[in-house]
């Protein structure tokens, strides 16, 4: 162990949970390492069940964000992990408090997107003293490599599709829209934006044709910052994409966190899916 990870670990983790369970893994992962963290849930977006028990939290609301960096600094807490989904609210609805507006007129948020935002708000944490840890890295996540995971086998066109869902990911992450893409037959059924990859699956349902079923490919945005709003992938998506009558899921390997690796391939073969890490090109090796 390097004295930077060993001081690493010694260091108190301020968890900022977002939606999923990403932030669940993370706390698990501390309380495995034994190392010291406390939860900082946002209000409307962090789940409240399914914790961990005797998980040290409080709650704070997106608006309140400036006041609780200075509240962590103020107890010597330097140590940030921003993990799991935040739908953005807009700027009426945000209520800041006098920190957080300051820092959304420096920034000038309204012009930014969700990746432009959270780089900001990466640059202003870190001036301010604070080290952003990765969510992957706290976990210890060990990327997978593209290929098969699991039994089911893409087919032909399931390939082709996986392929243009990947470029059409890419390309919508370029523009800061979202990370995900369904595609049946070439054709583009939905794209996520704000309401997130379940929702997305949920609408896309009633949109799917007669023929080779719909896939689902999540990858990284290209200029995004990988220690924040990194794509991830857990059974519950699985589960939906199954509801929603897809066929099978991809993802970018090594830049998508997928929550419990050795187990989602399993539950893909439980639910008839195929599971795929894709390559750089967006291909499935043979």
């Amino acid at each position: 162990m390097t004295p930077a990870s060993a001081r690493q670990e010694q260091s108190v983790l301020a968890i900022i949970a977002g939606g999923g369970d990403l932030p669940k893994r993370v706390v698990e992962a501390c309380q495995a390492q034994g190392r010291p963290f406390v939860v900082v849930g946002l209000n409307g977006q962090a789940e409240t069940t399914g914790w961990p028990p005797g998980v040290p939290h409080q709650w704070t609301r997106l608006g309140k964000c400036g006041g609780m960096a200075e509240d962590l600094r103020d107890r010597g807490i330097l140590h940030l992990c921003m993990a799991g989904r935040v739908k953005r609210p807009s700027l009426v609805s945000l209520l800041p408090d006098w920190r957080t507006a300051a820092f959304l007129a420096k920034v000038g948020a309204a012009a930014l997107g969700d990746d432009g935002l959270l780089s900001a708000i990466v640059r202003e944490l870190e001036s301010n003293g604070f080290t952003i840890e990765a969510p992957d890295q706290v976990i210890g996540a060990r990327p997978l490599g593209a290929g098969v995971i699991g039994r089911i086998v893409p087919d032909d066109q399931a390939r082709r599709d996986l392929a243009h869902a990947f470029r059409m990911a890419k390309a919508l992450g370029a523009l800061d829209i979202g990370q995900g893409v369904v595609v049946q037959q070439g054709l583009v059924l939905a794209v996520e934006a704000i309401e997130g990859t379940d929702a997305m699956l949920e609408r896309c349902a009633c949109l799917l044709r007669d023929g080779p079923g719909a896939v689902l490919v999540k990858a990284c945005k290209p200029q995004q910052d990988r220690r924040v709003d990194l794509p991830a992938l857990g059974a519950r998506t699985l589960e939906v994409a199954a509801r929603a009558g897809l066929r099978g899921v991809g993802f970018e390997a090594g830049a998508v966190v997928l929550l419990d690796p050795a187990g989602l391939g399993k539950r893909a073969d439980d639910l008839g899916l195929f599971f795929v890490g894709l390559s750089a090109e967006g291909e499935v090796p043979s």
